[in-house]
């Protein structure tokens, strides 16, 4: 699997992001079977362990961990383990390998696999599983995904009707970049819904700007920010149930609801009145790198980006990024204010054993006591677990993040392109929706990427 898959992109875009903090902050509260419960805080060298003792004596035991996630997100990640470790006696080896999604299955398929995997994609956990190295995951961390998480999130997790893979960290993609001052100063109101935000678009017009900046050159994956595009289209214009048969070859790529959703953002990125603020004109999106596409809004040349939660990692270190700040962001709207529809990602901790340490580590970080220690040691960080306090995360858009997540309507959906085969997902999609952004009309571009799948 290429380096440029979407999972791996969001950790590259990262690469900027400072981890807050060296010691290490646990709220004494949930025990293994992730009941929550009063305490105090403690530093990693005063730590209250009667919450770890539900998981047993694990001195001398070794539980491997092998991901994707390195430098300098490697370090939050290995401090967050301390407190299981000197509280249980087991040692956690940490791996990172940028070559992690290949590498990952040609150790399982050698039966050489760790014990624990931290996978980014639905489609490779499923490659993994095929393997028949993957084990199931304990009961009690179906009970935490199903307390923590709920359907959506256990459903990604899950091959075949066994359930298989907690969730881990997340990221948000249905964000809309905005100037905070711009929007006072012009009496700019946040849309709650798809007609509001068109409505705020030509608003922008009216006053004289071209309100989007847009950018999808990357490399070899040049074309992936338009995949999102569109999938947060297909999610709002048809819903879930829709969105779900689409991403799974269930209906055509070039049906009637694909069609719309692509023509849905071409009414903003196909607009020469609504692009490239601050970079060019419609055709500049195929040659501005996703990283500067949303630059031009603390210029004040480019009014909305649409980009992920992992975007902030691209400003200046001098840019304030708050609702009270240099630049900020706001939900992508659906077409109502009730429905709320999430586009966005995250990694997976498929075990290759099932020991008691391993079992009682993948059980640890499917708690909210874990989740919470995460967030305490990390900016640029989140997760769509429930039990997570948001008031603990330092960083803006992390609190933003975590509150879409958490909200009750919310309802989860994997990025679609990285559930798709590589034929498709990575390839065709990249490629057809670039050349659709350049000229290509609608129904070329959608026919060549149903054509792209495999029989």
């Amino acid at each position: 699997m290429s380096i440029h898959r979407k999972g791996t992109r969001f950790r590259i875009a990262l690469a900027g992001t400072v981890s807050v903090g060296l010691v290490l902050g646990v709220t004494a509260c949930g025990d293994g079977d992730g009941d929550s419960g009063g305490g105090t805080t403690a530093s990693a060298a005063a730590i209250d362990c009667a919450q770890f003792s539900s998981y047993g004596d694990l001195k001398g035991k070794t539980v491997t961990v092998y991901t994707g996630i390195v430098t300098p997100e490697d370090k939050p990640q290995i401090d967050s383990y301390k407190p299981f470790e000197q509280c249980t006696g087991v040692t956690v080896k940490y791996e990172g390998d940028k070559a992690f999604e290949t590498q990952v299955l040609v150790r399982a398929k050698a039966g050489n696999p760790p014990d624990l995997a931290y996978v980014p994609q639905p489609g490779l956990l499923k490659q993994l599983v095929a393997t028949g190295k993957a084990v199931e995951a304990p009961a009690q961390t179906a009970a935490n995904v199903d307390k923590f998480f709920g359907e959506d999130w256990k459903a990604y997790g899950t091959v075949n009707g066994k359930f298989y893979a907690a969730p881990l960290g997340a990221n948000v993609k249905s964000l809309v970049w905005y100037s905070p001052k711009e929007f006072t100063d012009s009496s700019y109101t946040v849309p709650t819904t798809l007609d509001e935000l068109k409505a705020l678009t030509d608003k922008m017009v009216t006053d004289g700007k071209k309100p989007w900046c847009a950018g999808i050159a990357s490399g070899e994956a040049t074309g992936w920010p338009l995949t999102d595009w569109m999938e947060d289209m297909m999610l709002r214009l048809s819903g879930p149930e829709t969105y779900d048969k689409w991403v799974n070859h269930q209906i055509p790529f070039n049906g009637p609801e694909s069609t719309a959703a692509l023509d849905a953002v071409g009414t903003y990125l196909k607009n020469d009145k609504y692009v490239n603020g601050g970079l060019g004109d419609m055709k500049s999106i195929a040659t501005t790198t996703f990283q500067d596409a949303g630059l031009p809004i603390t210029e004040g040349t480019c009014s909305l980006h649409r980009q992920a939660n992992f975007y902030a990692a691209n400003f200046d270190k001098d840019t304030k990024v708050a609702e009270d700040g240099d630049v900020f962001a706001f939900y992508l709207p659906g077409k109502d204010a009730q429905t709320k529809p999430v586009l966005g990602g995250g990694e997976f901790v498929l075990s290759f054993a099932n020991r008691p340490e391993v079992q009682a580590f993948q059980t640890y970080l499917s708690t909210d006591t874990w989740a919470n220690a995460k967030a305490a040691i990390s900016s640029g960080w989140v997760s769509a677990n429930s039990g997570l306090d948001p008031n603990k995360l330092t960083n803006p858009i992390d609190k933003l993040s975590v509150t879409i997540l958490q909200d009750k309507n919310a309802v989860f959906r994997f990025d679609g392109s990285d559930q798709m085969p590589a034929a498709v997902g990575s390839n065709a999609f990249w490629k057809q929706t670039t050349s659709w952004i350049t000229g290509q009309d609608t129904k070329t571009t959608v026919d060549n990427i149903e054509k792209a799948w495999p029989k």
